[in-house]
Order: structure tokens, then sequence, then C-alpha cells
């Protein structure tokens, strides 16, 4: 089973039949996983599910809906807090798309740096995978985010990446973490429930 998120509500890809639910229950269909999606985009559907009995159940739903995959970091400083950008109205960690040639952490480590100026990052482990369907030029992509948890020793100037959207980049203690979460996204808010 995995979670995708579509515009805040939850789509199901699962390889076992759902036993509850109230017609919202799709096969593995282009038609079927098009209308399930702009249902969830257009909030028609708070929740659905995608049923195909494959093992590989992302591999075949991403080729109907296109896979991008990026890699991001849950960074923290000496002090415990956490750093988090502002972005689109929302609180988030930084991340971004793996450029060709490129191994998934080498793809968290410079996101993290172009996005917020923090050098000196170290990966500490791999934490979960995320993923969302998002709208570009009117197709929506499946992203397949990899996380890792970070540290740094870096003190200096945050730097938010405009031309990224970015307006904010913070570090964010315990109490401000949990206010930020409030207004964040789903997939996000995943990562601290650990």
């Amino acid at each position: 089973m995995y979670k995708v998120f579509v515009n805040e509500s939850l789509l199901i890809l699962t390889n076992e039949k759902p036993k509850n639910n109230s017609g919202n229950v799709f096969l593995m269909e282009g038609d079927a996983i098009k209308y399930a999606v702009t249902s969830l985009f257009k909030k028609k559907l708070d929740l659905a599910y995608i049923y195909d009995p494959s093992e590989k159940i992302v591999e075949k739903f991403s080729t109907k809906i296109p896979l991008v995959l990026a890699a991001g970091g849950l960074v923290k400083n000496k002090a415990g807090e956490v750093l988090f950008i502002y972005r689109n109205n929302k609180w988030d960690l930084p991340k971004g798309k793996l450029d060709k040639g490129e191994s998934i952490e080498q793809a968290a480590l410079r996101e993290v740096e172009e996005e917020t100026g923090v050098t000196g990052l170290v990966i500490d482990k791999y934490l979960k995978t995320t993923y969302h369907v998002f709208k570009r030029n009117g197709h929506y992509r499946l992203k397949k985010v990899f996380w890792f948890g970070m540290h740094t020793k870096y003190k200096g100037e945050l730097v938010a990446e405009q031309s990224e959207g970015i307006t904010k980049v913070k570090w964010k203690g315990k109490k401000k973490i949990e206010k930020a979460l409030k207004n964040s996204y789903k997939n996000i808010q995943l990562l601290f429930e650990d």
C-alpha cells in the first residue's frame, strides 16, 4: 500500500481489494486513474483507492502518470532546530528534482544547499519516501521524493532561493515546528510522525 497525496486528498495505491468503500475504488486503467486523480484534485473526493493485484503497483501507476524523482532533507542544527522553507504560502522542507547522472543523496544535499544557503550538510540516514501528484502545463505528474535526515554545524545566513518561489528560510524549534506543520503539506507532516 502506498499513500499518494493529490491536492492534500489521499489516493491509496493497493494490491489488496479494499473492503469498506463507497464507490471510491478504481482499477489500474487510464480513464479510471484520470477520473480518480481529477476528482481528488478538484476535491470531489477526499479519498480514493487504485486497486491492482500487481506487486509493482507504483511502477504500473507511473506508466499512466509520469514519474518525477526528487530528494530532500529534514535538516537539524546543533541546537536541534529543523530547517524549513516557506513557498506557496506553506511551510515546507527543501527538496528538488534529480539532475541527470546524479545520485539521490547528491540531489538531496544539492537541493537543500541551493534552496536555503546552508552548507556543511551531512546525511545521517534515509527517512522515508513520499508521493504526491501535481499538475504542470495541464498534465498530471507523480512526484516520488526520497527524504534524508541531515545535520549541519552551519551558523551563517539563510538565503531563500527566490527563483524557486521560496520567500523565507527559518530554523524552527519544537513549538514553532508544531505551528508550521499546521500550515504545511500532509506528506511533510508524515516525516514528523516517527
